[in-house]
């Protein structure tokens, strides 16, 4: 149907896929430096912000480069980081920890990333860039020479079936000389270029973590706005990488969150109860008793560091920010990386005119080298906590000059079968008091909104596996890991057991396309505006 539908067509020097901090980061840099160039901005969200997502403790200095005023009127959520603890929890206790040097956060700030690229896109828009929000970029644009030339628009009006309803309008085709991916961890546009190129010939597969957090408003006297406290230990067992950031706000606010390596092994795992039951602990319950959550998303996080970097240039494209995976793990940070990486492509562009030696200049950069010193320490956690905590220390006693680099695999092919793993009892059962309970109460403090007579976005590739090996062999795994009750099986009505897709609950945050087992679980844009509408997250 696509083939034959006549689109629209917009032309700019420079099209940018993602109004995050990365893209907006690169649009205003652009801008900056060369101020004729027609720049648009394309974000999936309703609304700029609607789907950032982040921790979110910024490490300043590359804002401060691209903006040397923003602290003048800076996010409505900004507070100056003070103090940091760090905690090993065993299933009762708790014993303090030495914080490492990469954790300490002074000169910091915890921030809403949801608040502020709204104002990036203030910033962009007032140096002439076009923003359109509520457009999702579903597939680049190829030449006939074979380089990227833009991207398409998903259309709108689609209805379930697949077939074109009443409002239906095609989406237009946006085409430019370079188009940048800024797209975030996964994203849809990029996993398909990165494939096309060969972009990750020569580096190890991407590894994941999955971020789930909440807002939560207190009681009088909690608080200690700047606080900033994380945790390693239960309730993941030693064979699990994960942990919890709590960020004391202003307001009698906090943010709390937990993440999960999505390359757990243990078929049973449940990223979400995980977290409830983390909040639920003796040393972090009586925080948020008497509270009220008032915000709750979830987000993979590429975390597979130098080692997993694709190349970032193609022809006609490159890659910056999350979108290549340039978080730094140990620093639980990647915002400041992303509006690094968007600044220093849009110079290489305003030099250059081109993608081309873009790679080796980011990994010459600051930027690079940050990811190059720290490259062992997450796959160092893959022999368990107590080697990865060894390990850690030598990294950090040595600055990253260990003459080795650990290697990543896949998440999902990371993932046992039932009758290859004792899972713990890790007492999912147990009646909790704090709020949410359950996954679908949770969705609803995401905002998220889909047209229910949209197709389907999480496409299956066959759904019989999932009633048959795959329950045999993993237990449906897909309905234990997504953080958003999307995937169900069901009753068949005919004595067996099917699966249910709840598409309108899901949060985006490309679990699924990530940990399935069969890597038979593709996302792709659904209608533009759909998804998350997140408030001061």
């Amino acid at each position: 149907m696509n083939a034959a539908v006549e689109r629209d067509q917009m032309e700019y020097d420079v099209v940018i896929v993602g109004g995050g901090p990365a893209g907006l980061s690169c649009a205003i840099r652009l801008k900056q430096l060369k101020p004729e160039l027609n720049v648009c901005v394309l974000e999936k969200g309703a609304s700029v912000g609607a789907h950032s997502f982040s921790g979110c403790v910024l490490e300043p200095g590359p804002l401060d480069a691209l903006l040397p005023d923003w602290r003048a009127t800076p996010p409505a959520i900004c507070v100056p980081a003070k103090h940091d603890e760090f905690l090993l929890l065993t299933e009762k206790g708790s014993f303090k920890l030495p914080t490492p040097p990469q954790m300490h956060n002074e000169g910091n700030f915890i921030i809403s990333l949801s608040m502020l690229t709204p104002l990036l896109a203030k910033r962009a828009e007032d140096l002439g860039v076009d923003v359109f929000a509520g457009f999702a970029g579903a597939e680049a644009i190829i030449s006939d020479g074979g380089e990227v030339a833009g991207v398409r628009i998903g259309d709108m009006g689609i209805e379930k079936s697949g077939e074109p309803g009443p409002n239906y309008a095609p989406g237009p085709e946006i085409r430019a000389p370079i188009t940048i991916l800024a797209e975030g961890a996964r994203g849809s546009v990029t996993k398909t270029l990165i494939r096309r190129f060969a972009l990750d010939a020569d580096c190890s597969p991407q590894t994941y973590g999955l971020g789930i957090k909440e807002l939560w408003q207190l009681p009088d006297g909690r608080v200690d706005p700047g606080f900033i406290q994380h945790t390693i230990g239960w309730p993941a067992d030693p064979n699990t990488y994960a942990g919890s950031f709590l960020y004391h706000l202003d307001q009698n606010r906090v943010y709390v969150g937990y993440v999960s390596g999505l390359d757990y092994k243990d078929p049973n795992y449940k990223p979400f109860e995980a977290f409830q039951q983390f909040k639920n602990h003796p040393k972090i319950k009586p925080l948020f008793e008497g509270g009220e959550m008032l915000a709750y998303g979830a987000r993979t996080i590429a975390a597979g560091g130098w080692q997993s970097l694709p190349k970032l240039e193609m022809p006609g494209a490159l890659l910056i920010g999350c979108a290549a995976g340039m978080v730094n793990v140990p620093k639980i940070k990647g915002v400041h990386q992303a509006i690094r990486s968007g600044a220093l492509a849009a110079e290489h562009i305003a030099e250059t005119g081109h993608p081309r030696g873009f790679d080796a200049r980011f990994r010459a950069s600051p930027g690079g080298s940050e990811l190059k010193k720290v490259r062992n320490f997450k796959p160092g956690f893959k022999k368990g906590l107590w080697l990865g905590l060894a390990n850690a220390a030598l990294e950090t006693v040595t600055g990253g000059r260990t003459p080795w680099t650990f290697k990543n695999k896949a998440d999902y092919q990371q993932l046992k079968k039932i009758a290859e793993y004792t899972s713990p009892d890790r007492h999912w059962s147990v009646e909790r008091e704090l709020k949410p309970r359950d996954r679908v109460s949770a969705v609803f403090f995401a905002g998220t909104v889909h047209d229910e007579n949209q197709p389907v976005h999480l496409r299956v590739a066959d759904t019989h596996l999932c009633a048959t090996r795959c329950a045999t062999e993993f237990g449906n795994p897909c309905t234990n890991f997504c953080p958003a009750n999307v995937y169900e099986m069901v009753d068949d009505g005919a004595g067996g057991r099917k699966l249910q897709i709840n598409a309108s609950n899901c949060v985006h945050c490309k679990a699924c396309d990530i940990k399935d087992p069969y890597a038979q679980i593709t996302w792709v844009t659904p209608e533009g505006g759909s998804g998350p509408g997140y408030q001061n997250l």
